[in-house]
């Protein structure tokens, strides 16, 4: 049998302590799989069918846009599937394969007996919000947009913030006292009021929100990645490398970042629910995604707005609450694995 080495024995305690955690743990899967599904939103939820077998052809319709007279129609746009005449002309020689939910975020039920937004139903088992369209549906596309907007934001914030902790950290004296006193004036810098005063001269979009919140977010973990620094450069290994003469980077890179990694990634669950939290906020208030876009801080905007319709603030509500305890659960599980204490039982 292989004798496992020191790092693997530490690696497989963390994973115990992680699975030890039940909450943290069923957490991470029971996260894992809603994100993995909302992936594949455009299959589970579209206005357009996933296939169609029309005289013998097949086409995919989620995929490739087809002219109305490909199935015999008149007009040569595309063609509007949840129209009852376009369905007849394809069902007279073929059939239709339909998402599960046949609404896409920006389907407008056009065909409803009742006024917007209208209560749950068989066909909108979340209602319609005040436009006439699936709630369900922008739950799901909200919830992927939110999640993604999340995660590319803590990656870039985290990257910038330990490249700057630790160069802060490694050589210390004027370099950390003029980088903290940038941080201290940076970090106090209204970043909402920014946001609003720009809206007006700019349209939002994913990337520019991305962009913006990112020029303020890497300062949340500097602090740690820099205290690690700090603590670590004069250690004795890292004074037997520079004599050996290696360079401040690799010093940094090889001997001092695998410690601070650690610490870093226990903050990283914060991060993303604090990413969500307020991409969901800008939106509420109407300074985030452009309009139109899936957003769960949208929906929450039209729950405060139609009051006499409480399934649209019930089904943003136990959305958000579910998904940021989830986080939060899955960060104290990952807190409680990462803690230098494993490593001395």
């Amino acid at each position: 049998m292989k004798k496992l080495t020191s790092a693997q024995i530490i690696r497989q305690k963390r994973i115990n302590v992680f699975k030890e955690n039940k909450r943290g743990y069923y957490s991470l899967w029971i996260f894992s799989f809603i994100f993995i599904i909302t992936l594949f939103s455009e299959f589970i939820a579209n206005d357009k069918p996933l296939l169609i077998k029309y005289k013998n052809n097949f086409y995919t319709p989620v995929f490739i846009s087809y002219s109305e007279t490909i199935f015999g129609g008149d007009f040569e746009s595309e063609a509007d599937y949840r129209d009852p005449y376009v369905q007849d002309l394809i069902l007279k020689d073929g059939y239709i394969v339909w998402p599960l939910i046949k609404y896409s975020y920006t389907t407008i039920k056009i065909d409803s007996e009742e006024a917007f937004p209208s209560a749950p139903s068989v066909d909108n088992i979340l209602g319609t919000d005040d436009q006439g369209r699936d709630v369900l549906s922008r739950v799901m596309y909200g919830f992927r947009i939110s999640v993604l907007f999340g995660l590319i934001l803590t990656i870039f914030s985290s990257i910038i913030g330990v490249m700057v902790g630790a160069v802060q950290g490694y050589y210390g004296g004027k370099i950390d006292l003029l980088g903290q006193r940038f941080i201290e004036i940076w970090g106090g810098l209204p970043t909402l009021y920014l946001l609003m005063i720009l809206a007006n001269y700019i349209q939002p979009t994913f990337w520019w929100l991305l962009g913006l919140l990112l020029m303020f977010s890497w300062t949340s973990l500097v602090g740690v990645v820099r205290a690690e620094f700090l603590r670590a450069r004069n250690f004795e290994y890292v004074k037997a490398a520079r004599a050996l003469g290696q360079s401040d980077f690799n010093i940094m890179k090889k001997h001092i970042l695998p410690n601070a990694i650690v610490a870093t990634m226990t903050f990283m669950p914060f991060i993303l629910s604090g990413s969500i939290t307020t991409l969901t906020s800008l939106d509420f208030l109407g300074f985030g995604l452009p309009a139109g876009s899936p957003s769960l801080g949208e929906l929450l905007a039209q729950g405060k707005a139609n009051m006499h319709a409480p399934w649209l603030g019930i089904s943003a509500f136990i959305v958000l609450s579910l998904l940021l305890s989830l986080l939060v659960f899955i960060g104290e599980a990952f807190r409680d694995a990462l803690d230098p204490r494993i490593a001395q039982k």
